[in-house]
């Protein structure tokens, strides 16, 4: 004998829709199943509703993946308490720049994404202090921040086009192939342009750009103009 079917008034009700639940079912279909399935349809069958119900709570798939985003900059932790204020500084980057690699789908989108949550905010915050620890002035080190933010995406989307090795491979015969004929400087500088590990690039990268932050002044509006 088969069981009766259960009124609806008998089945256990929805849990209510927030915006933070609805977060945290995006992360987990981005870790499952990559950014490309983090959609509105697919959030909406993940959490037993309609698609419509959604957009009170998130615009568009544009805010979703902002706000995807700015989920998993919580596990991207505070400043470490040792070393100077460049290697504190670096280290932030260099896990910012981790959790995007991770993730690369996320990486790529994160080139146009606009994150405005608590987390990004705790990012900001955190590279204007240390900058500012190290005595780069203000406007040196807001502008810094926007720098070194930019180049920590970028590498990550950019390595997250490694599942491409033939491409790879492509681009290093043609630089070691170059003729020194046509052109000397590839010819030369072949091998330390494809020198260093991946971690030692980075490292170096921001290092440099940190250099060149603290030591370079934000223009004047007279030479903006100019």
């Amino acid at each position: 004998m088969t069981d009766a079917p259960r009124s609806r008034r008998e089945r256990p009700a929805k849990p209510a829709l927030t915006r933070e639940g609805i977060v945290a079912a995006a992360v987990a279909i981005l870790r499952a199943e990559g950014l490309r399935k983090v959609t509105m349809r697919r959030l909406a069958q993940e959490l037993d509703t309609g698609p419509a119900s959604l957009y009170v709570y998130v615009r568009n798939t544009d805010e979703l993946h902002a706000a995807v985003l700015d989920e998993l900059l919580g596990t991207v932790g505070p400043a470490p308490a040792e070393g100077n204020w460049r290697e504190r500084l670096e280290r932030v980057l260099t896990a910012y720049t981790a959790m995007l690699l991770e993730h690369p789908s996320l990486a790529r989108s994160a080139l146009t994404a606009r994150p405005s949550g608590p987390h990004y905010l705790r990012l900001i915050e955190t590279l204007l202090g240390l900058l500012r620890d190290g005595g780069v002035p203000a406007a040196q080190a807001a502008w810094g921040v926007d720098l070194l933010l930019q180049h920590a995406t970028a590498t990550a989307a950019e390595h997250a086009g490694d599942e491409a090795p033939d491409e790879w491979q492509a681009l290093i015969r043609a630089l070691r192939e170059a003729p020194a004929a046509t052109h000397p400087h590839i010819a030369a500088d072949a091998d330390a342009l494809l020198s260093g590990t991946p971690e030692a690039r980075l490292s170096w990268a921001f290092r440099a750009l940190i250099n060149g932050i603290e030591r370079t002044a934000v223009p004047t509006e007279g030479q903006e103009a100019r």
